[in-house]
């Protein structure tokens, strides 16, 4: 089995530019092969979980060149010009390209099946399903879960849809199906989700109105091709983020061409309000998508309660907030995360094992996590730390070795490549210790 060994590191510093942005990258793939004309996409995440989408658009009829591994053309067949697969599409460990092609896909004129590893397969899709549903399409899972059948030639209509949760897969579901659906379709949200779906569609020649937590779509003739260029993923940065912090030099860590869309980085605000030292610079825009450098320095953190409205701005960055909270200074509290139950693992129980392991104290929650920081100094004792096959636990244990008295090894991080290919290269050269073992 694969693993990190991670040995403790004296410092982090340079400058680094993190891969792709994997949620933008989804969205282009399917958005550019349902347009008019042929997509120039270059920053591509060409991440196993986006190559399942990658493949899946090639089946699907659409012709896409790869002239190099982050660059892509893809020849757009147009809002009806897509084709049966005529097998089950494989989704990998994709939760959002199961989610947003299952949205594509109920509005089509032939049948599909999506299935997905281990890991997918069990991850819940009635949450997409029930909309799509009431917007008139045939999708059936599996007690909840994968295998996803979809029942093709539905004439689906728009609705306004009420989300009990705030979720961006099951709001862009909802968008991708209503691009052909008779008539409007409303989502409003419980709270504030990311919106690189409206961004992207507005882009395309789309209109897509957000008032609030309300967004409306009205069915397009067509959409547009583009060209874009796509930002550095904030998830990957993250971890780099909360490196800087723990071990930075006195010049910082320089991340360059971070994707800063406002509905992604609430932990920026969080990591700032427990004293972290970090700089926006160069701020600039790519296509619809803001970005900048940012650079971190060493800081001394504090124990926060974090902010419930931050919670959904940050959710995929929690597990590395908890490594963050275990150096700072004090208790910190993260409540009203219940979504993260429901993710690749069960990551507050996979937090727990790995922090139980690693001598850190905490007290797990329902929705969240208490943890009791050690401040400056040595936060983990080293240990065996098992990732559950997630690949955010795995690259959290693996920042935790900056602080950590002894090595840290890590077990089943084979998924890492699904979102971060080139993490251990990338973490090397800014100064972590970190190696692939066999477990």
């Amino acid at each position: 089995m694969h693993g990190f060994e991670a040995h403790p590191a004296v410092r982090v510093s340079g400058s680094m530019v993190v891969p792709g942005d994997k949620s933008i990258s989804h969205r282009a793939l399917m958005l550019s092969g349902i347009a008019e004309g042929i997509s120039d996409i270059d920053g591509f995440l060409a991440s196993e979980d986006c190559l399942a989408s990658l493949a899946a658009m090639r089946a699907l009829g659409v012709r896409i060149e790869r002239p190099s591994p982050t660059r892509i053309l893809i020849h757009g067949v147009g809002l009806h010009g897509l084709r049966g697969a005529g097998r089950p599409l494989d989704m990998g460990n994709a939760g959002t390209a199961m989610r947003l092609f299952t949205g594509l896909l109920s509005a089509q004129a032939f049948d599909s099946q999506l299935i997905g590893d281990a890991s997918l397969m069990k991850r819940p899709m009635e949450r997409v399903a029930k909309p799509l549903r009431e917007m008139g399409a045939d999708v059936r899972t599996h007690h909840g879960t994968p295998p996803v059948d979809i029942g093709g030639a539905r004439h689906l209509h728009g609705i306004d849809y009420q989300m009990p949760v705030a979720s961006a897969q099951v709001k862009s579901a909802i968008l991708l199906a209503s691009l052909y659906g008779e008539g409007t379709t409303s989502v409003t949200a419980p709270g504030v989700s990311r919106d690189h779906s409206e961004r992207m569609l507005k882009s395309c020649g789309v209109r897509v109105l957000s008032e609030g937590l309300r967004t409306t779509l009205y069915p397009p003739q067509c959409l547009i091709a583009q060209t874009l260029t796509v930002p550095g993923d904030f998830s990957s940065a993250a971890f780099f983020v909360v490196a800087g912090l723990l071990a930075g030099a006195s010049e910082g860590l320089l991340i360059r061409n971070v994707g800063l869309n406002p509905t992604r980085t609430g932990l920026l605000d969080i990591l700032r309000s427990m004293g972290g030292k970090i700089e926006v610079l160069n701020p600039r825009e790519s296509g619809a998508e803001p970005l900048a450098d940012l650079l971190v320095r060493h800081s001394s953190l504090k124990g926060v309660r974090v902010s419930q409205d931050l919670i959904s701005l940050a959710i995929d960055e929690l597990p590395v907030l908890f490594i963050a909270a275990a150096c700072a200074e004090g208790e910190t509290w993260v409540t009203g995360a219940e979504e993260l139950r429901v993710k690749e693992s069960d990551r507050i129980a996979a937090m727990s094992s790995g922090l139980t392991a690693l001598s850190v104290a905490h007290e797990p929650l329902p929705d969240g996590m208490r943890i009791e920081g050690r401040g400056e100094g040595n936060a983990f004792s080293g240990g065996h730390v098992d990732s559950f096959g997630d690949h955010r636990i795995a690259m959290s244990f693996a920042i935790a070795s900056l602080r950590a008295a002894a090595p840290i090894t890590i077990k089943d991080v084979a998924n890492v490549a699904t979102s971060f290919p080139g993490f251990v290269s990338l973490a090397h050269s800014v100064g972590l210790a970190i190696r692939d073992t066999a477990w």
